[in-house]
């Protein structure tokens, strides 16, 4: 069987829509929570978006290192300066950042994998941008308390 598009085979520009008409929610929530809880949560939301409600876009991550790994205090100061920002293209980001324009890029990229950041194509350049108004980033923990119990914090 062959791998060339028929006639009948959509292309993979027509499964990408312009960013321009895409509508994404006011907040992305960047979250840690077990496989389990974050099933359930993503089933509120189906529920919730059903219903006409706007709903979060959602990362999580089961594992909080990997969380870790992903936002670093360099990569949390690239995306706040793109929200507060947007630059015209890497490199004016990277200068603006007195950073590496290689480093920048990879980190862009890197965020970019899990829809966080994207990108315009504008000429040659890329120019970064955050769909989201809000980013709220959320690691829960803690062990389950029994009936009736008291919360340490309020002791």
């Amino acid at each position: 069987m062959s791998n060339e598009p028929t006639d009948t085979e959509p292309t993979h520009d027509e499964f990408t829509p312009d960013p321009d008409e895409v509508e994404y929610p006011s907040t992305l929530r960047i979250t840690s929570l077990p496989a389990e809880q974050a099933q359930a949560a993503a089933i509120e939301r189906a529920e919730q978006w059903e219903q006409g409600e706007e709903v979060p876009h959602v990362v999580n991550f089961e594992d909080r290192a990997r969380l870790r790994q992903l936002l670093t205090d360099r990569r949390m100061e690239l995306l706040e300066a793109v929200m507060e920002h947007p630059p015209e293209s890497i490199r004016a980001l990277a200068d603006r950042l007195d950073r590496d324009v290689h480093d920048v890029h990879d980190d862009l990229h890197l965020l970019a994998e899990y829809d966080i950041i994207h990108f315009e194509e504008d000429g040659r350049a890329k120019k970064p941008y955050v769909p989201y108004d809000t980013v709220r980033i959320e690691v829960e923990f803690g062990l389950p308390r029994r009936e009736g119990s008291e919360s340490a914090a309020s002791a």
